[in-house]
């Protein structure tokens, strides 16, 4: 046992009931007990969630009382453009979940990272998102992101979480804590029928940053 005071938050999370968080209906929606425990561990004061989707992340934070600032490509805000950022924040705590390159396509807003027509273009737009959000960090903040690795017809297997731990250190972040593996409960490519073989991924890995001072 450890002093935590979520001590059912490991680094591997397998909770199947997501919360009433957000809209299950909506394409790749993250399940809100996961964000919850983040907070419920971290306790920050603030919040930003800049790829906000159905909302999942905004409801968590209303159950807790935590001050949230949301936007959405859908609602106009690009959250890879830096000029989105000034005069907000500093931020404790900030939450994306972005899309894991053109696996699922959000909208057709040309803006949008799932349409990145090629992965070199997907991830000079992340890192935009990334060092945006690392400007908006509070000092001894904690940026959270999860993602997922996923094989393209295309290009092959895509090491998203490599990515992601590669642009927050360019960044200059430092990794807060254990990688957390959630297991992904009802994923579509466990039910699906493919022609070509692979090793399914039933699983995404949250990964938390810190600013340092």
């Amino acid at each position: 046992m450890t002093g935590s005071p979520v001590p059912w938050l490991t680094s591997l999370y397998h909770k199947s009931w997501r919360g009433n968080y957000g809209d299950s209906r909506y394409p790749g929606n993250c399940s809100g007990e996961l964000i919850k425990d983040l907070l419920l561990y971290f306790r920050p004061k603030t919040v930003f969630d800049p790829m906000t989707g159905s909302g999942t992340c905004r409801d968590v934070c209303d159950e807790l009382d935590i001050p949230c600032k949301s936007h959405d490509i859908r609602f106009g805000f690009d959250a890879c453009d830096p000029k989105n950022y000034e005069g907000i924040g500093p931020f404790d705590f900030i939450w994306i979940h972005p899309p894991y390159w053109r696996q699922k396509e959000y909208t057709d807003d040309l803006r949008d990272m799932s349409g990145a027509p090629t992965l070199s273009y997907f991830l000079h737009r992340y890192q935009e998102l990334i060092e945006n959000c690392a400007k908006v960090l509070a000092d001894d903040g904690k940026l959270a992101i999860l993602m997922g690795d996923y094989s393209d017809r295309e290009a092959g297997f895509v090491p998203l979480t490599f990515h992601t731990k590669r642009l927050c250190f360019g960044a200059r972040l430092r990794q807060a804590s254990t990688d957390i593996i959630r297991f992904s409960h009802g994923a579509s490519s466990s039910h699906k029928v493919y022609r070509s073989s692979f090793i399914p991924g039933l699983h995404d890995t949250c990964m938390v940053f810190e600013k340092v001072r």
